[in-house]
Parts: C-alpha cells; sequence; structure tokens
C-alpha cells in the first residue's frame, strides 16, 4: 500500500480478505451494511430489496469480462446518470481506471481457485486532495433477482455495481448519489480539474468563432486524456423528458469522440464543405437517441459507405451511442462539464505545468482580524475576512489555472445539509513586496473573477502579467463555514503560500533594531515627456522606489519616453522622517542612466489621490526640474494593519 493513499473507515483491504479466507466465510462490511441505511437518507423513500451476492444472481460471475469498454454498463433506478456517464468516459482510458480498480487480476474471481474468493473488493478514488480507498463487500440491491442500480449489459460481469457501491458507501448511501454533476465524479475518478461552461450564455450555438475555439479546445482536452460530458437544463420542462430531437432533458451525456474531418471530392460535392466537425456521445440508458442529421437512420448517413464511414472514423460501436455535427450540439445541449488532466509530468511532449496545492477552510469568528468567512465581493465590509493566498508570475506573462473545490457534501444529506455551497473566489495584483493580508482594497487592481457557483469545483484560466497576487476564495453568502482545497497551475514555479499575519512580528529584535511605525503604500502609474535617449526619439525607462535601506524595481518599459508602469509598491517604515523618493532610469547594456526623481515625505496627511509630480534632479533641496512626469497614488496610515 502506498502512503499517499489513505484507507476509508481504516479498513485495510488484505487484512479483512485474510481474515474471510482462514475463517472461511464471505465479507460482511460492518461499515455498509446490507440494509435500508445504506440504501436511503430519507426513510419515506424504502422500498422492498433483497441483498444477493453476484454467485446468487448468475453462474460464472466476473468483475470485468472481455476488459472494460465505455458501452458495458447501464443506469439504473438510481437517478444518478451523472455517475455512469463519468463511469463511460473513464472506461476509455485504461492507465485510469486502473487506478480506481487497483490489482484488478487480483480481485477478480477465479473458478478454479473458488476458496480463494472471499466476497471484498477495493476502489480508489482521489477525495479533497488524496488518494482514498475504499473497502466493499459484493451484496448488492436486487428486485426479483435482478440489479436495481447501475448494472452490466453482460450478466455475469460486476465493475460497474460494485464501484457504484464503493462511491455509495463514500456518499453515506446510495440515495445520496441521486442527482449531481459528471465532473465530480471525473474528479473523484483521475484528480482531474473540472470546468463547467454554459452554451446559452457563451452563445456558443451562434456565434461560429466562439463555436470553432471551443471546437478546437475540447479536441485537446479529449486528445491529452481529459473528458467531457454535456446536458440539457431543465427550467420549465420536467427532468428526463425528451426533446422533439430525442434528447433527454437533465441528463448527464458522455462525450466519447470528437473528429474535424476532411472530406474527399465525392463528399465535398454531397455536403457542401470541405470539412466535418464532428461528435460522438453516449446516453448513459444505452437508447434513446438523437432524431436530427447524422442520427441512425438519417439521409446523411446514406451518402457515405461503410469504407468511407471507417475511414473517417465515424464508427458507432453500440446502442446509445450517436454522432452529431458540433454546430448541433452546440444548439441543442446547454452545459458542458470539462475534466482536464493536467500534465505536471516533466517527461512529457506536451506543455507541462507547476501545480500548487493547499488545504483551507472557510470559518467563522466573531473577531474580524480572526474571521475567515467573510462573503463574496459585494459584501465589502467583510469581504477581506476572508482566507488569502499570495502568488507570484515570474514570467513577462503567464497562463495560470485555478481550481478551487469545496469539500463533498452528500455525506451530510442525512442532516438536510447535502447541498454545494456557492462559491469562487477573486484575484488582485498587488504590490511587489507584499508579504501580509490585505486590509483595504486601494493601489490594488482587481485582474479576475471566478464564475460563482454551486458546483463542487469551480475553474478559471487567464493569462496574468509579471508581478505579485493574491488570491481570495470566497463563499457567496458570509458566515458559511466549510472546508476546500485550492490548486493553482503555472508555467514557471508560483510559490503558492496563505497569508495569515496582519502586521510585521514583533520580537525581541524589535526592541534593539525597532519596530515599523508607519505602514506606505506607493502605485506608480506612469510617466510621461521624459527624455529621449536614442536615435528613434524612444528610451527604455523603469522606475526605482526607494525607502529607508529597501528598493524595488519595475519591469523596462521598452521603446517608449510615456511609459505605463502600473508598479505597487508597500513599505512598514521605522523612520518616518525619511523620505520615499520615486527613480525613472533608462536601461543601457553597459550603464542605466539616470532620468529624474520624485521626492516624497509620504506621511498620512498628503493627499491619497493620484497625483502627477514633475521629476527633479538628484541634487539636494528643490533641485532643477528636468523632462518628464511621473503619476503616483501614495497612501499612508500610522496604523498598520489598515492596508
Amino acid at each position: 500500500m502506498s502512503s499517499s493513499v489513505q484507507l476509508f473507515r481504516d479498513q485495510r483491504y488484505h487484512e479483512l480478505k485474510g481474515q474471510c479466507l482462514q475463517q472461511g466465510i464471505l465479507f460482511e462490511d460492518p461499515e455498509f451494511p446490507a440494509s435500508d441505511e445504506s440504501l436511503y437518507y430519507d426513510s419515506a423513500a424504502k422500498g422492498k430489496v433483497e441483498w444477493k451476492r453476484p454467485k446468487d444472481l448468475c453462474e460464472d460471475p466476473h468483475l470485468l469480462v472481455d476488459g472494460m469498454s465505455s458501452h458495458d454498463f447501464h443506469q439504473g433506478k438510481l437517478g444518478n446518470c451523472w455517475f455512469v456517464a463519468a463511469c463511460s468516459c473513464l472506461a476509455l482510458r485504461k492507465s485510469l481506471w486502473q487506478q480506481v480498480i487497483p490489482d484488478y487480476n487480483e480481485q477478480e474471481w477465479d473458478p478454479k481457485k473458488p476458496r480463494k474468493y472471499a466476497g471484498i473488493f477495493r476502489f480508489r478514488f482521489w477525495r479533497f486532495g488524496e488518494w482514498t480507498e475504499v473497502v466493499v463487500d459484493d451484496l448488492l440491491p436486487t428486485e426479483n433477482g435482478r440489479l436495481i442500480y447501475c448494472h452490466s449489459n453482460v450478466r455475469n460481469e460486476f465493475w460497474s455495481a460494485l464501484l457504484e457501491k464503493a462511491y455509495a458507501k463514500l456518499a453515506g448511501s446510495y440515495q445520496a448519489l441521486d442527482g449531481g454533476c459528471a465532473a465530480e465524479a471525473l474528479v473523484d475518478f483521475t484528480g482531474a480539474v473540472a470546468e463547467s461552461i454554459n452554451l446559452e450564455e457563451g452563445k456558443y450555438g451562434e456565434v461560429i468563432s466562439e463555436q470553432m475555439k471551443l471546437f478546437e479546445d475540447l479536441m485537446k482536452v479529449h486528445k491529452r486524456g481529459g473528458f467531457i460530458s454535456c446536458s440539457i437544463s431543465s427550467p420549465g420542462r420536467p427532468s428526463e423528458a425528451e426533446t422533439a430531437m430525442g434528447l433527454i432533458v437533465g441528463h448527464a451525456y458522455s462525450v466519447t469522440a470528437i473528429r474535424k474531418l476532411r472530406l474527399g471530392e465525392s463528399l465535398v460535392l454531397s455536403f457542401k464543405a470541405e470539412k466535418l466537425f464532428m461528435i460522438r456521445l453516449r446516453n448513459p440508458w444505452g437508447k434513446k437517441e438523437w432524431h436530427g442529421a447524422w442520427s441512425d437512420s438519417s439521409e446523411e448517413w446514406k451518402k457515405v459507405s461503410d469504407s468511407e464511414r471507417k475511414n473517417l472514423g465515424l464508427t458507432v460501436e453500440n446502442d446509445g451511442e450517436f454522432w452529431m455535427t458540433f454546430e448541433d450540439w452546440c444548439k441543442n445541449f446547454t452545459d458542458v462539464d470539462i475534466c482536464r488532466t493536467v500534465n505536471t509530468s516533466c517527461f512529457s511532449l506536451h506543455k507541462t505545468w507547476e501545480k500548487e496545492m493547499m488545504y483551507g477552510a472557510w470559518a467563522k469568528h466573531p473577531e474580524p482580524l480572526l474571521n475567515r468567512s467573510g462573503g463574496c465581493f459585494d459584501n465589502r465590509e467583510t469581504f477581506l475576512q476572508n482566507p488569502q493566498y499570495l502568488f507570484d508570475v515570474k514570467k513577462a506573462q503567464d497562463k495560470v489555472l485555478v481550481s478551487l473545490q469545496q469539500e463533498d457534501r452528500r455525506k451530510y444529506k442525512k442532516e438536510g445539509k447535502g447541498d454545494n455551497i456557492t462559491i469562487g473566489f477573486e484575484i488582485f495584483k498587488v504590490e511587489d513586496n507584499r508579504r501580509y493580508r490585505l486590509h483595504k482594497l486601494t493601489v490594488q487592481e482587481r485582474v479576475a473573477t471566478s464564475p460563482y457557483s454551486n458546483t463542487r469545483s469551480v475553474f478559471l484560466r487567464r493569462t496574468l502579467q509579471q508581478g505579485r497576487y493574491v488570491l481570495v476564495p470566497t463563499t457567496y453568502i458570509p458566515g458559511v463555514p466549510t472546508k476546500f482545497i485550492l490548486r493553482l497551475y503555472t508555467d514557471v514555479p508560483s510559490k503558492l503560500r496563505e497569508l495569515k499575519a496582519d502586521r510585521p512580528k514583533m520580537t525581541c529584535w524589535s526592541l534593539l533594531c525597532g519596530y515599523p511605525r508607519r505602514v506606505t503604500q506607493i502605485k506608480v502609474h506612469s510617466a510621461e515627456g521624459l527624455q529621449k535617449q536614442d536615435r528613434s526619439g524612444g528610451a527604455d525607462p523603469y522606475v526605482l522606489i526607494k525607502c529607508e535601506n529597501q528598493s524595488r524595481r519595475s519591469p523596462v518599459q521598452h521603446d517608449t519616453t510615456s511609459p505605463v508602469f502600473n508598479t505597487q509598491v508597500i513599505f512598514y517604515r521605522k523612520d518616518i522622517d525619511s523620505p520615499v523618493t520615486i527613480q525613472v532610469w533608462n536601461s543601457n547594456l553597459l550603464r542605466d542612466q539616470f532620468l529624474g526623481q520624485a521626492v516624497l515625505a509620504a506621511s498620512p496627511g498628503e493627499p491619497r489621490e493620484q497625483r502627477r509630480l514633475k521629476l527633479r534632479g538628484r541634487a539636494g533641496g528643490e533641485a532643477a526640474e528636468v523632462p518628464g512626469h511621473i503619476s503616483v497614488t501614495v497612501l499612508c496610515s500610522d496604523d498598520l494593519g489598515e492596508l
């Protein structure tokens, strides 16, 4: 057993199996007994169910029959099409389902050695940042000798029913799996990063350019081992109603293939297009298919010979699976769940990412400085009373992926608290040298806002400029306690860490060396009219901000005499009489050239609005003016916890 795998309820598979074999009995799980309490969290939902072992349902039971495919199984009475759709996706990737069903050959029935069978199985799920092993017995709920929940279309194959049982055990009961999102199960199967897209809001059915961008992105996700499922939301329509085109409302479909096809001459004439953009779906019911273009009996198939179908890869392997054009897909479905398997391997031909992961919690406290449940950005008074995380973008610009995931709340359904909480996050560009929590938003720039959603996780992709950032994860409403994990992926290491301290710590050294008396925030917005430095009439300026024995330098702005810096710094000052100096320099290969400076007292009484200052030379007192101005905002406070 790998040390990185946690044991659910501390049940050890090999120990339990060994005990059963020694005693000559079949395992019965005391943690998830074959009783109504494992079936239902709601006593009103009870029905007449018999628990039976696979050997009581068929003569030659197997975990897997002829391997695993996305067509092996169907949804039962439970409203968990989302889970079954996720299983369809999982079955497409052997390397991934072997993680979920470890040592599947060792777990398989061996008809030659029936005494080696103990009626015990184990499965692994990625739960809240850790792989967790769940042990189950093989007693399965039936009616009239048939499985009532997820079941294989081969009568003697049981992997899907046993996997569903292990997942129900994690959730607290089978009924707790009723209703959900395929992305949740896919994250639990793989540790992937989930993203939800609303096709209607994004107008993907109307704007062709957006449609093509989405197609290329989904094709890349699918090619690189990610998973996609889709559904039709049901406002005003009963769930599981059938549309005029044969699709089921409120039902999760798995995407099993995406193809961009170049057509031969004969097909170009038939379809009046050189390319086809196609997507293949599977209905977990194994029946009820699309009736539109490219459906099984449509005119389009009559124009394509069997050999051309095979060459194009437009194959349908089983009932419940069907092709659509990508345009029809965008127009007929409303919601897409994407699970990206983010590549963090050093040994890869594809782009790799640097991953950082933090565990956190929203927790209520009556003391504002200790409260960590302040609600979303609209709650201006309490918003910054949330957890705060600092990270750096080291490159000139970097694509950043962020996933915020709350703990799975299905286990709380018995207590009536099983619904997901609405969560999201904000990202702010902050001072390049910030080390303490934000207490007031002043010069900081709000650069990104995630969607706010009551799904288990929210996701954001954004390209950020070089600098330091603070990410604030929030619940939508203040005062809602729950745990979360935050995952951040960047091209180069970001040094993600939580900001816990409100101000510099008072130590014994503070008595000897002094403790800060004033905090000063400075933002240098821009400069204009700088002295020209090269033949083309430009310059390569940067700013250097000095305070006491500290200094911060901005990135160089190339070939301009009117640079935009947007550089922020914060200083905790011991000597409040020592001024702040903002210098502008021109970057040169051999030696940088001084272009001018502004010297500020930076005291609390100075104006807090943006100011335009004349540049001067370096002589003491009222130094001579030099070409150029800088625009700055300066804020000061003698309360170190104000800014």
